[in-house]
Protein backbone atom coordinates (compact mmCIF):
# COMPACT_ATOMS: atom_id res chain seq x y z
CA UNK A 1 0.00 0.00 0.00
CA UNK A 2 2.62 2.44 0.82
CA UNK A 3 4.82 1.85 -2.43
CA UNK A 4 1.48 2.48 -4.48
CA UNK A 5 0.93 5.63 -2.35
CA UNK A 6 4.24 6.92 -2.77
CA UNK A 7 3.98 6.09 -6.78
CA UNK A 8 0.75 7.98 -6.63
CA UNK A 9 2.59 10.86 -5.33
CA UNK A 10 5.29 10.95 -7.60
CA UNK A 11 2.90 10.59 -10.85
CA UNK A 12 0.77 13.60 -9.71
CA UNK A 13 3.75 15.48 -9.05
CA UNK A 14 5.23 14.79 -12.39
CA UNK A 15 1.65 15.45 -14.02
CA UNK A 16 1.66 18.56 -11.84
CA UNK A 17 4.65 19.60 -13.31
CA UNK A 18 4.28 18.65 -16.84
CA UNK A 19 0.90 20.87 -16.96
CA UNK A 20 2.36 23.73 -15.12
CA UNK A 21 5.50 23.49 -17.89
CA UNK A 22 3.42 23.55 -20.56
CA UNK A 23 1.27 26.14 -18.92
CA UNK A 24 4.90 28.36 -18.85
CA UNK A 25 5.60 27.09 -22.58
CA UNK A 26 2.71 29.14 -24.11
CA UNK A 27 4.71 32.39 -22.26
CA UNK A 28 8.01 31.97 -23.88
CA UNK A 29 9.35 34.10 -26.77
CA UNK A 30 9.41 37.43 -27.72
CA UNK A 31 6.10 39.77 -27.64
CA UNK A 32 5.29 43.04 -29.22
CA UNK A 33 2.99 44.77 -26.81
CA UNK A 34 0.26 47.71 -26.76
CA UNK A 35 -0.77 48.96 -23.49
CA UNK A 36 -3.85 50.97 -23.25
CA UNK A 37 -4.75 53.56 -20.26
CA UNK A 38 -7.96 54.10 -19.56
CA UNK A 39 -7.50 57.49 -20.71
CA UNK A 40 -4.72 58.51 -23.10
CA UNK A 41 -3.30 56.72 -26.41
CA UNK A 42 -2.41 52.90 -26.26
CA UNK A 43 1.46 53.68 -26.08
CA UNK A 44 3.87 50.18 -27.06
CA UNK A 45 6.54 47.93 -25.03
CA UNK A 46 8.17 44.79 -25.48
CA UNK A 47 8.99 41.71 -23.66
CA UNK A 48 11.20 38.44 -24.00
CA UNK A 49 10.57 35.68 -21.47
CA UNK A 50 12.83 32.48 -21.34
CA UNK A 51 12.74 29.43 -19.62
CA UNK A 52 16.47 29.21 -17.54
CA UNK A 53 16.01 25.28 -16.07
CA UNK A 54 12.43 26.15 -14.96
CA UNK A 55 12.91 29.91 -14.17
CA UNK A 56 11.48 32.02 -15.82
CA UNK A 57 13.44 34.95 -17.12
CA UNK A 58 13.09 37.70 -19.05
CA UNK A 59 13.79 41.65 -20.50
CA UNK A 60 11.50 44.63 -20.86
CA UNK A 61 11.37 47.40 -22.82
CA UNK A 62 9.63 50.04 -21.44
CA UNK A 63 7.72 52.81 -23.08
CA UNK A 64 10.95 55.05 -22.98
CA UNK A 65 14.31 54.58 -21.56
CA UNK A 66 16.59 51.70 -21.23
CA UNK A 67 15.30 47.99 -21.52
CA UNK A 68 16.00 45.81 -18.13
CA UNK A 69 15.50 42.35 -16.51
CA UNK A 70 12.38 41.49 -15.13
CA UNK A 71 12.43 40.71 -11.34
CA UNK A 72 10.92 36.95 -11.84
CA UNK A 73 7.93 35.29 -13.44
CA UNK A 74 5.25 32.15 -12.22
CA UNK A 75 2.63 30.69 -13.32
CA UNK A 76 -0.90 31.28 -11.05
CA UNK A 77 -3.69 29.48 -12.25
CA UNK A 78 -3.26 30.18 -15.94
CA UNK A 79 -1.91 32.84 -15.53
CA UNK A 80 1.69 34.22 -16.15
CA UNK A 81 2.45 36.84 -13.19
CA UNK A 82 5.34 39.19 -14.50
CA UNK A 83 7.52 41.29 -11.44
CA UNK A 84 8.61 44.25 -13.43
CA UNK A 85 9.86 45.72 -10.51
CA UNK A 86 9.43 49.11 -9.39
CA UNK A 87 7.77 52.09 -11.33
CA UNK A 88 8.98 54.43 -8.17
CA UNK A 89 10.30 53.93 -4.99
CA UNK A 90 7.32 51.66 -3.40
CA UNK A 91 5.38 51.34 -6.00
CA UNK A 92 6.32 47.69 -7.98
CA UNK A 93 4.45 47.17 -11.56
CA UNK A 94 2.90 43.58 -12.24
CA UNK A 95 1.49 42.26 -15.53
CA UNK A 96 -1.04 39.28 -15.51
CA UNK A 97 -0.79 37.92 -18.66
CA UNK A 98 -3.62 35.01 -20.12
CA UNK A 99 -2.39 33.54 -23.42
CA UNK A 100 -6.16 32.57 -25.49
CA UNK A 101 -4.80 31.95 -28.56
CA UNK A 102 -1.54 30.82 -30.11
CA UNK A 103 0.21 34.23 -30.84
CA UNK A 104 -1.42 36.51 -28.81
CA UNK A 105 -1.34 37.56 -24.90
CA UNK A 106 -4.41 39.50 -23.33
CA UNK A 107 -3.82 41.10 -19.42
CA UNK A 108 -3.64 43.80 -16.94
CA UNK A 109 -0.78 45.64 -15.79
CA UNK A 110 -1.23 46.42 -11.61
CA UNK A 111 0.84 49.13 -9.75
CA UNK A 112 0.93 48.34 -5.96
CA UNK A 113 -2.57 47.12 -5.86
CA UNK A 114 -4.55 48.98 -8.25
CA UNK A 115 -5.05 47.77 -11.42
CA UNK A 116 -3.88 49.81 -14.50
CA UNK A 117 -3.84 49.52 -18.31
CA UNK A 118 -4.73 46.53 -20.40
CA UNK A 119 -2.41 44.69 -22.09
CA UNK A 120 -2.54 43.02 -25.98
CA UNK A 121 0.60 41.21 -27.22
CA UNK A 122 1.21 39.83 -30.49
CA UNK A 123 4.07 37.34 -30.87
CA UNK A 124 6.95 39.33 -32.78
CA UNK A 125 7.82 38.55 -36.14
CA UNK A 126 11.33 36.68 -36.92
CA UNK A 127 11.60 39.22 -39.61
CA UNK A 128 14.41 36.84 -40.89
CA UNK A 129 15.00 38.57 -44.62
CA UNK A 130 17.53 37.64 -47.75
CA UNK A 131 19.62 40.48 -48.39
CA UNK A 132 18.31 41.99 -51.77
CA UNK A 133 20.46 41.61 -54.53
CA UNK A 134 19.64 45.18 -55.89
CA UNK A 135 19.12 48.54 -54.39
CA UNK A 136 17.13 51.83 -55.77
CA UNK A 137 19.27 54.78 -57.44
CA UNK A 138 19.41 56.91 -53.44
CA UNK A 139 16.85 59.84 -53.77
CA UNK A 140 16.71 62.20 -50.96
CA UNK A 141 14.56 62.25 -48.24
CA UNK A 142 14.69 66.26 -47.55
CA UNK A 143 14.84 68.56 -49.97
CA UNK A 144 16.87 71.11 -48.13
CA UNK A 145 14.35 73.84 -48.56
CA UNK A 146 11.29 72.86 -46.58
CA UNK A 147 9.65 70.78 -44.58
CA UNK A 148 8.11 68.70 -47.63
CA UNK A 149 7.62 65.17 -46.90
CA UNK A 150 8.27 65.61 -42.91
CA UNK A 151 5.82 66.36 -39.85
CA UNK A 152 6.21 67.27 -36.40
CA UNK A 153 5.02 64.85 -33.78
CA UNK A 154 4.67 64.39 -30.21
CA UNK A 155 4.96 68.47 -28.74
CA UNK A 156 4.27 69.80 -31.89
CA UNK A 157 2.60 72.44 -30.17
CA UNK A 158 6.42 73.46 -29.27
CA UNK A 159 8.21 72.08 -32.86
CA UNK A 160 11.62 74.00 -33.11
CA UNK A 161 12.46 71.96 -36.25
CA UNK A 162 12.78 74.30 -39.28
CA UNK A 163 14.67 73.91 -42.88
CA UNK A 164 18.02 76.48 -42.74
CA UNK A 165 20.74 76.58 -45.67
CA UNK A 166 20.29 72.92 -46.76
CA UNK A 167 19.88 71.49 -43.36
CA UNK A 168 17.39 70.24 -41.15
CA UNK A 169 17.44 72.00 -37.61
CA UNK A 170 15.92 71.34 -34.35
CA UNK A 171 16.81 74.86 -33.56
CA UNK A 172 15.91 74.15 -29.29
CA UNK A 173 19.09 75.20 -27.80
CA UNK A 174 19.93 74.64 -23.87
CA UNK A 175 19.44 77.54 -21.80
CA UNK A 176 21.41 76.85 -18.60
CA UNK A 177 19.68 77.17 -15.06
CA UNK A 178 16.19 77.02 -16.73
CA UNK A 179 13.85 73.72 -17.48
CA UNK A 180 13.64 73.75 -21.44
CA UNK A 181 10.02 72.71 -22.73
CA UNK A 182 10.11 68.92 -24.22
CA UNK A 183 10.30 70.18 -27.80
CA UNK A 184 8.29 68.18 -31.32
CA UNK A 185 9.93 65.08 -32.93
CA UNK A 186 10.01 65.32 -36.49
CA UNK A 187 9.05 62.23 -39.02
CA UNK A 188 8.86 61.35 -42.78
CA UNK A 189 5.07 61.40 -44.35
CA UNK A 190 6.25 58.01 -46.09
CA UNK A 191 6.55 54.37 -44.35
CA UNK A 192 9.53 52.09 -45.24
CA UNK A 193 10.68 48.32 -44.81
CA UNK A 194 14.10 47.24 -45.65
CA UNK A 195 16.19 50.43 -46.32
CA UNK A 196 19.93 52.12 -47.20
CA UNK A 197 19.97 55.27 -45.43
CA UNK A 198 22.68 57.90 -45.77
CA UNK A 199 22.32 60.72 -43.24
CA UNK A 200 24.74 63.80 -41.58
CA UNK A 201 23.90 65.08 -38.50
CA UNK A 202 25.86 67.93 -36.52
CA UNK A 203 25.28 67.42 -32.86
CA UNK A 204 26.48 70.10 -30.23
CA UNK A 205 28.67 69.25 -27.41
CA UNK A 206 26.06 67.54 -24.28
CA UNK A 207 23.41 67.55 -27.01
CA UNK A 208 21.02 64.42 -27.35
CA UNK A 209 18.73 63.35 -30.17
CA UNK A 210 18.18 59.94 -32.14
CA UNK A 211 17.56 58.73 -35.38
CA UNK A 212 14.34 56.05 -35.10
CA UNK A 213 14.19 53.17 -38.05
CA UNK A 214 10.84 52.38 -39.13
CA UNK A 215 9.66 54.86 -35.72
CA UNK A 216 10.74 51.86 -33.62
CA UNK A 217 15.05 51.43 -33.68
CA UNK A 218 17.12 54.19 -32.19
CA UNK A 219 20.53 54.90 -33.42
CA UNK A 220 21.47 57.39 -30.55
CA UNK A 221 23.04 60.54 -31.56
CA UNK A 222 24.90 62.89 -28.87
CA UNK A 223 25.31 61.74 -25.26
CA UNK A 224 23.66 60.72 -22.16
CA UNK A 225 26.77 61.60 -20.18
CA UNK A 226 28.76 58.96 -20.96
CA UNK A 227 27.67 56.68 -18.21
CA UNK A 228 26.65 54.23 -20.17
CA UNK A 229 28.35 53.24 -23.41
CA UNK A 230 25.11 51.89 -25.12
CA UNK A 231 23.66 55.20 -24.33
CA UNK A 232 26.32 57.02 -26.54
CA UNK A 233 26.96 58.55 -29.79
CA UNK A 234 26.44 55.52 -32.94
CA UNK A 235 24.92 53.36 -30.14
CA UNK A 236 21.69 50.94 -30.54
CA UNK A 237 20.13 52.30 -27.96
CA UNK A 238 20.23 50.39 -24.91
CA UNK A 239 20.90 47.35 -26.91
CA UNK A 240 24.96 47.58 -28.37
CA UNK A 241 27.48 50.13 -27.57
CA UNK A 242 29.35 51.71 -30.44
CA UNK A 243 32.94 49.92 -30.58
CA UNK A 244 35.17 50.07 -27.68
CA UNK A 245 37.40 53.30 -27.81
CA UNK A 246 34.98 54.81 -30.08
CA UNK A 247 34.83 58.58 -29.47
CA UNK A 248 31.61 60.66 -29.10
CA UNK A 249 33.57 63.32 -31.61
CA UNK A 250 30.30 66.13 -30.63
CA UNK A 251 30.37 69.19 -32.54
CA UNK A 252 31.13 68.45 -35.98
CA UNK A 253 29.47 66.93 -39.27
CA UNK A 254 29.70 63.06 -38.87
CA UNK A 255 27.65 60.82 -41.65
CA UNK A 256 26.24 57.09 -40.97
CA UNK A 257 25.35 55.08 -43.12
CA UNK A 258 22.99 52.17 -42.42
CA UNK A 259 21.12 49.03 -43.49
CA UNK A 260 18.35 47.95 -42.10
CA UNK A 261 16.57 43.95 -43.62
CA UNK A 262 14.67 42.41 -41.55
CA UNK A 263 15.62 42.80 -37.90
CA UNK A 264 19.17 43.08 -39.02
CA UNK A 265 21.44 46.00 -38.79
CA UNK A 266 24.80 47.17 -40.35
CA UNK A 267 26.01 50.40 -39.81
CA UNK A 268 28.61 52.28 -40.52
CA UNK A 269 30.27 56.13 -38.74
CA UNK A 270 32.35 57.92 -41.19
CA UNK A 271 33.32 54.78 -43.38
CA UNK A 272 33.91 52.81 -39.86
CA UNK A 273 31.69 49.80 -39.26
CA UNK A 274 29.78 50.07 -36.20
CA UNK A 275 27.46 47.07 -36.11
CA UNK A 276 27.77 44.56 -38.48
CA UNK A 277 25.10 42.67 -39.27
CA UNK A 278 22.99 42.95 -35.44
CA UNK A 279 20.12 41.43 -34.56
CA UNK A 280 17.44 44.15 -33.46
CA UNK A 281 15.88 41.78 -30.40
CA UNK A 282 13.07 44.28 -30.51
CA UNK A 283 11.74 48.00 -30.60
CA UNK A 284 13.94 50.71 -28.28
CA UNK A 285 12.67 53.65 -25.80
CA UNK A 286 10.69 56.29 -27.76
CA UNK A 287 9.10 53.79 -30.64
CA UNK A 288 6.00 54.81 -32.25
CA UNK A 289 4.62 51.75 -31.82
CA UNK A 290 5.14 47.87 -31.18
CA UNK A 291 3.84 46.54 -35.02
CA UNK A 292 7.32 45.12 -36.09
CA UNK A 293 5.92 43.68 -38.98
CA UNK A 294 4.65 46.82 -40.55
CA UNK A 295 6.74 49.43 -42.10
CA UNK A 296 7.30 52.62 -40.85
CA UNK A 297 8.84 56.16 -41.02
CA UNK A 298 12.16 57.33 -40.03
CA UNK A 299 11.44 60.15 -37.49
CA UNK A 300 14.30 62.21 -35.91
CA UNK A 301 14.36 63.50 -31.81
CA UNK A 302 13.63 66.55 -30.71
CA UNK A 303 12.09 66.66 -27.51
CA UNK A 304 15.56 66.51 -25.82
CA UNK A 305 17.90 69.40 -26.34
CA UNK A 306 20.54 71.18 -28.46
CA UNK A 307 20.56 72.99 -31.81
CA UNK A 308 21.12 69.83 -33.79
CA UNK A 309 21.33 70.00 -37.24
CA UNK A 310 20.72 67.02 -40.40
CA UNK A 311 21.66 66.67 -43.78
CA UNK A 312 22.47 64.96 -47.27
CA UNK A 313 19.18 62.27 -45.95
CA UNK A 314 18.84 59.54 -48.63
CA UNK A 315 17.33 56.47 -49.02
CA UNK A 316 17.64 53.56 -51.36
CA UNK A 317 14.77 50.84 -51.00
CA UNK A 318 15.16 46.86 -52.56
CA UNK A 319 14.86 46.42 -56.27
CA UNK A 320 11.56 44.73 -57.17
Amino acid sequence: MRMKTLFASILATALISTAAAQDVKEFLGRWDMTVTPATGKPYPQWIELTDNGGKIEGKVQPRGGAWHPIVGAHVDSGKLIVDLGEARPGTDISWELTSPSAGKLTGIEKRGGDTGPTLAGMKAPSLDRPMPKKWTKPRPLFNGKDLTGWEPIGNVENNKWVARNGELVNDNPEVLGQKMRPAANIMTTEKFQDFKLHIEVNCPEGGNSGIYMRGRYELQIGTEGGKLPSHEMGAIYSWYPPPAGAENNLGKWTSYDVTLVGRHITVYRDGKLYHDNVELPGPTGGALDSNEAEPGPFYLQGDHHGVIAYRNITISVPKK
